[in-house]
């Protein structure tokens, strides 16, 4: 009978031990979110005028645009006349809706 009632004797040491280191483990609270709108400052995007924009400026501001497409869109200026709305960028030879939807931002007409 007393060596049943050994494993218990340990078994409830152990129980209690381990309690007890848990019990002294300080709370930390939870972290603070970060939101990115915190991280980095509100960054200002600089906008193209298409009206007025030099095939240089286009070719350096526009993503995708390079010297062709940036001859292109002040040939079709020049033939056409200004730039009604950023969207009839589409109608320019070589730019198509990937290239628009990259540069939707940069862009403008004034």
């Amino acid at each position: 009978m007393r060596i049943a009632l050994v494993p218990l004797f340990v078994m409830a040491m152990l129980s209690g031990i381990s309690g007890l280191a848990g019990a002294n483990t300080p709370v930390t609270p939870p972290a603070a979110v970060v939101t990115p709108a915190q991280v980095a400052p509100d960054v200002q995007v600089m906008t193209i005028n298409l009206n007025t924009a030099d095939e240089a400026t286009l070719q350096r501001e526009l993503s995708g645009v390079g010297a062709a497409k940036a001859r292109a869109i002040v040939a079709y200026r020049q033939a056409n006349g200004d730039f009604a709305s950023a969207d009839e960028l589409l109608e320019v030879k070589g730019i198509g809706k990937a290239i628009y939807e990259k540069n939707r931002d940069k862009v403008a007409v004034n």
